[in-house]
């Protein structure tokens, strides 16, 4: 008797995002760092995780309280995504290069980008018009030496382990908020009259912000100690700003990411004459041995001159 033999299912890949998604959270071990990384909220990258697990029929991570970790068969599929898209990433910068197309990727985080970078980008594109200038938004520090990205602004310090960082522009803090709301709050001509309004923090979830000045710091250098600071907490600092825009409150505001909008009248600086060092800054960062690259000088040159602009705007508007 002839038997029927059924086709054999064809050998599949999982996913390419759900690769993506393991690769990131087992390197990092924290769903909110590889959203981050990402641009995902942690529920899609979940959702993502969890879709990979059911195809597999195999869990990759424990769930513990504060923490993940990967499992037995989680740490041997990292290991040969982690290579597998390494490889991939490598062929392709052959590929692009191999065609001739030059390709300028710039990693920043999500404020400075929408606030202070992505408004002069134009002018960048400009001076480069050969180049495929692409910007990458997080608020993870992107480690530059896998060379999927060319540079970096950081904020911070100005120390980044195994790589150059040179200081674009330091940044100072004080109160805005919109015309709207000083008018509404009877003018608060002087710092103690903040202590009726509501002021907004930021907490930068992502990085360590324990030098930041807070609003307690502020009052006392405006010589109104012991005046009210409590108020909401935000996790970004475009965020505060967006909510001093729409008048809820005053935010005490990060230079480089306000100036924008004081330019524009969506916000007003309460008290310019009092404006507090934050101890931080901007860095471009790239690889040793590239501070010569043509790229690299290019995008200093314009970076020099962006901030060299945007100082002599600030000192105007004192």
């Amino acid at each position: 008797m002839k038997r029927n033999h059924e086709p054999a299912m064809p050998s599949r890949p999982p996913p390419m995002q759900t690769l993506r998604a393991f690769e990131a959270t087992g390197r990092l071990l924290s769903m909110a760092l590889a959203a981050a990384e990402l641009n995902l909220t942690p529920g899609a990258l979940s959702r993502q995780i969890q879709t990979l697990e059911a195809d597999l029929g195999v869990a990759l991570f424990r769930r513990l309280t504060r923490r993940i970790e990967l499992t037995a068969e989680g740490t041997a599929l990292h290991q040969v995504a982690s290579r597998a898209l390494a490889e991939l990433t490598r062929e392709a910068e052959r590929l692009r290069s191999q065609k001739g197309a030059t390709r300028l990727t710039i990693s920043t985080s999500v404020s400075f980008a929408s606030k202070w970078f992505a408004p002069r980008l134009h002018r960048l594109v400009a001076r480069l018009p050969e180049v495929d200038i692409h910007l990458e938004v997080s608020d993870v520090n992107i480690d530059l030496s896998d060379r999927r990205v060319d540079a970096a602004i950081r904020y911070g310090t100005g120390t980044y382990p195994g790589t150059v960082a040179e200081r674009v522009l330091d940044e100072t803090m004080s109160p805005v908020c919109s015309p709207g709301y000083r008018a509404r709050m009877g003018g608060l001509a002087e710092p103690s009259d903040l202590s009726r309004c509501t002021l907004f923090n930021e907490e930068r979830i992502l990085h360590d912000d324990s030098a930041l000045p807070k609003w307690e710091r502020w009052f006392t250098a405006a010589g109104a100690t012991g005046a009210c600071s409590r108020g909401p907490t935000l996790s970004h600092g475009s965020l505060t700003i967006e909510a001093a825009i729409r008048g809820e409150g005053v935010v005490l505001g990060r230079s480089a990411l306000v100036a924008e909008d004081i330019a524009s009248g969506r916000l007003v600086e309460l008290f310019p004459r009092i404006r507090l060092p934050v101890g931080r800054g901007y860095d471009l960062v790239h690889r040793p041995g590239e501070a010569n690259d043509p790229l690299i000088a290019v995008l200093r040159d314009w970076l020099k001159d962006e901030v060299r602009a945007f100082l002599a705007a600030t000192e105007r508007g004192s």
